[in-house]
């Protein structure tokens, strides 16, 4: 690798990735950022049926900002359950109660199904969604329904970032999503990349990429995130023989990490 300041390449939506980018630049890290979102983020025109609703579901903050949106969206006083601290903020933000803050979508699942928190619930989401929260709570004896409030049609790289992605200096991706990682996946890549995966199913999405080192945040969290961010902007900025000479001790094992770092992983698309 060449020993040239390193780019950053975030693909989330602008407002969130200039805010990932002032949180590490408050950490000191030194890197060129390019910003090309591979999603964008489309309100739909949606009915809310509120009736006799006993609580909310929201999986992500742009699911509480599409919420905010509507007419019912800050008169509903309901108790309101989220996955990750950004949406907890984004929620308390618009002045809902937030009564739960689970990690994933598997912990509100089981969170939510061992309180027997009161229902039916309504789960607020985008067309694009994982882990079956409605289908699973409904089955768990938890009557819940899945509204669609914003879609998140694909878009290309734009030219910064494929320039990048075939350069020679070196590359360090932050993916937060599965999907985000397959289209990531589709692009060509030669310039040394270097991934940090919010989780083990963000990991195997990029696993087509050719990656020269790929670590999965601690936690699928944005704390996280910037930690395993701010360790490969280090890795990526050594001297090409420093690294190489890395590498070749480290072999294609993971290696220990400091606390909350993550994991690391060299090699063509593994991930550990």
């Amino acid at each position: 690798m060449p020993d040239a300041r390193p780019i950053l390449l975030m693909t989330r939506p602008q407002a969130v990735s200039e805010g990932f980018i002032a949180a590490l630049r408050g950490r000191g890290a030194v890197f060129d950022p390019i910003i090309s979102p591979l999603m964008d983020i489309v309100r739909l025109p949606v009915d809310v049926p509120a009736e006799d609703v006993r609580g909310l579901i929201f999986t992500s903050a742009h699911g509480v900002a599409a919420w905010q949106a509507l007419p019912k969206g800050r008169s509903l006083k309901v108790p309101v359950y989220v996955v990750g601290q950004a949406t907890a903020q984004a929620a308390r933000g618009i002045g809902l109660y937030v009564a739960h803050v689970a990690q994933d979508a598997d912990a509100l699942v089981e969170a939510l199904t061992a309180a027997r928190v009161a229902a039916p619930l309504l789960r607020l989401a985008g067309r694009h969604q994982r882990g079956e929260v409605a289908e699973r709570l409904t089955n768990a004896g938890l009557p819940t329904r899945t509204v669609t409030l914003y879609d998140q049609p694909q878009q290309p790289l734009n030219e910064s970032a494929r320039a990048a992605l075939i350069g020679t200096v070196p590359v360090v991706a932050p993916v937060f999503s599965p999907r985000s990682g397959k289209l990531l996946a589709m692009n060509r890549v030669e310039a040394p990349l270097l991934v940090a995966a919010m989780s083990e199913a963000v990991a195997i999405a990029v696993a087509p990429l050719h990656i020269e080192v790929l670590k999965v945040a601690a936690r699928p969290d944005s704390p996280a995130m910037l930690d395993a961010v701010t360790a490969l902007l280090v890795e990526a900025a050594k001297p090409a023989q420093s690294l190489a000479q890395s590498r070749a001790r480290g072999g294609d094992a993971p290696e220990e990490t400091p606390e909350g770092a993550g994991k690391r992983v060299t090699g063509r698309g593994r991930h550990d």
